[in-house]
């Protein structure tokens, strides 16, 4: 008896539980609620149109698609017990030619003892490594494979911070990834190894790991740069990645191809800048510029008779040749420092010719000069 007294008191009590926290508050199924046959929706009246933007996005991925690859490095590195374990990198890169030629970084590909591309219809190929070019982070591999389409190569001289760009890759090994951005800034970037990129194309379309070596498009859907790098403490995407100029790959194609390296071009000349306070010093023609010390030897500036100091003098506690041939521009571009010098000669290969403009005592001269190669002349 007692025991059904305490079961009826355990009922009542939880039926006014329910009563006051459930039912009373109307969570109970009200009885308006019907389950009719057919349930009736609201469609759309046919499949929405696409705004030009759309359309143009499309069009660009359309076009370039399938000449975008997946590029896999196998290389060989030490365990905790110093043995041999293989390692996986990934990467991008597209295809240049019919021959199956394919440009993407140098660090994608970096000591690598196996390299593999996935084109975009699944089917991979053994790749060899045709040409290096560490110094630009560029590389080109080839492939055997039929029916490539390769991409064209656009211009990067006159980008405008704000035109719109596209990017193509696999990042995170995600295959045919399409992202969109616009340039955000054209500037000299630090690689990590601490190579410097000039004229990096900034933009705020996302690039993450497994983008580099693939493509930054224009509008159009021409290569304009190779995505490189991004700026980031998470090691993904924050808006900020960088790409080579493709004026820059298209310049050193043709001797990664041909030679499997750059000719890298060289003027041949040992050089000091020149600021106001030293051509009032020395009673030079201009404050600017940079002052031939030596010409090499059989040197490229040597062999135009470009010519180096002859007068010893001392610059601060240095000592320093003078008189020789004052340099203040090349192909009309004003040369101020020995970085000018150098972004100006990465626009050019050995063999080139160039126009030189210099002071020689106060009488300006215009001297051309075929650029020597770089290892030829250290």
């Amino acid at each position: 008896m007692r025991f059904l007294r305490t079961l009826l008191f355990a009922i009542v009590l939880a039926s006014a539980f329910f009563y006051f926290t459930t039912y009373r508050n109307g969570l109970h199924s009200p009885n308006w609620i019907s389950h009719p046959q057919d349930v009736e929706i609201t469609e759309a009246a046919g499949s929405e149109s696409l705004d030009a933007e759309e359309q143009n996005n499309i069009a660009v991925y359309r076009k370039n698609i399938a000449s975008v690859v997946n590029i896999t490095s196998r290389v060989m590195t030490f365990d905790f017990f110093y043995g041999l374990v293989p390692q996986e990198g990934q990467g991008s890169g597209f295809v240049i030619d019919k021959e199956g030629h394919i440009l993407t970084n140098y660090h994608v590909i970096a000591e690598a003892r196996q390299v593999e591309v996935t084109l975009h219809n699944h089917k991979k190929y053994k790749a060899t490594i045709v040409g290096t070019d560490k110094s630009h982070d560029l590389a080109i591999v080839q492939i055997k494979a039929p029916d490539l389409q390769p991409m064209t190569l656009g211009d990067s001289t006159n980008l405008q911070v704000g035109q719109k760009v596209y990017a193509i890759g696999n990042p995170f090994a995600l295959a045919g990834t399409l992202t969109q951005g616009i340039v955000s800034s054209i500037r000299q970037v630090r690689e990590p190894d601490g190579l410097e990129i000039e004229e990096a194309i900034q933009t705020d379309a996302a690039i993450n790991p497994g983008n580099s070596g693939g493509p930054l498009l224009n509008r159009h859907g021409e290569v304009i740069g190779i995505n490189t790098m991004i700026a980031s403490s998470v090691g993904q995407s924050a808006g900020i990645g960088f790409a080579i100029p493709i004026n820059t790959a298209k310049a050193v194609i043709n001797d990664l191809v041909t030679l499997g390296r750059v000719r890298r071009p060289a003027l041949g000349v040992h050089t000091i800048p020149i600021d106001p306070e030293t051509a009032d010093e020395l009673g030079l023609a201009t404050d600017y510029g940079l002052l031939i010390i030596q010409s090499v030897p059989g040197g490229a500036a040597d062999r135009a008779g470009l010519r180096g100091g002859s007068e010893r003098a001392y610059l601060g506690n240095i000592p320093i040749t003078i008189g020789g041939d004052l340099i203040v521009a090349i192909n009309g571009e004003k040369v101020e420092s020995q970085q000018t010098l150098a972004r100006i000669m990465n626009k050019h290969r050995a063999g080139d010719t160039v126009k030189v403009t210099i002071f020689r005592s106060k009488k300006q001269l215009e001297v051309s000069v075929v650029l020597g190669e770089a290892r030829d002349q250290v």
